[in-house]
């Protein structure tokens, strides 16, 4: 799972989100990679055609040099880290406690059903901005509208 909130002065607060099923197997990748990462950051660039401020946690496939010279492509793309291990700074962490609330004490017979589970869970914050603006006002965050010069 990857996702990221995404804020517009004057418009409601968005989450985008990209989940992948990894199959178990020898020799598989069991995450999301660079090219998963930059298929989301796209995906909403594609609409607004307008510069994007990314901030960003240090997972390893977000620092690598991959990564960095697929940001480097991407004029349109400024990218802030978060310092490390600093995962109350991160609004996006809120979602994902707030997703993994439901299933945590449910036995799943076959993982399209938890699939399916987090997809609605994922969904449903669509529709609620205001709990988006939570986990943005939770991690200290606000979205200022600049000073008109």
């Amino acid at each position: 799972m990857a996702g990221l909130i995404a804020m517009r002065p004057g418009s409601r607060t968005r989450l985008r989100h990209r989940l992948r099923t990894h199959r178990a197997g020898r020799g598989t990748r069991r995450s999301m990679g660079e090219r998963d990462f930059l298929a989301l950051i796209d995906g909403v660039h594609q609409p607004v055609k307008a510069p994007i401020v990314l901030v960003w946690d240090r997972l390893n496939t977000h620092v690598s040099h991959a990564m960095r010279e697929l940001i480097a492509e991407r004029a349109w793309l400024t990218v802030f880290l978060l310092p490390a291990y600093s995962t109350d700074l991160n609004p996006v962490e809120g979602v994902w406690a707030h997703v993994k609330r439901s299933p945590a004490n449910l036995a799943v017979v076959a993982l399209d059903r938890l699939e399916a589970l987090v997809r609605n869970r994922l969904k449903r914050l669509w529709y609620r901005p205001n709990t988006l603006d939570g986990f943005i006002a939770g991690a200290g965050l606000t979205l200022d509208d600049p000073a008109s010069p």
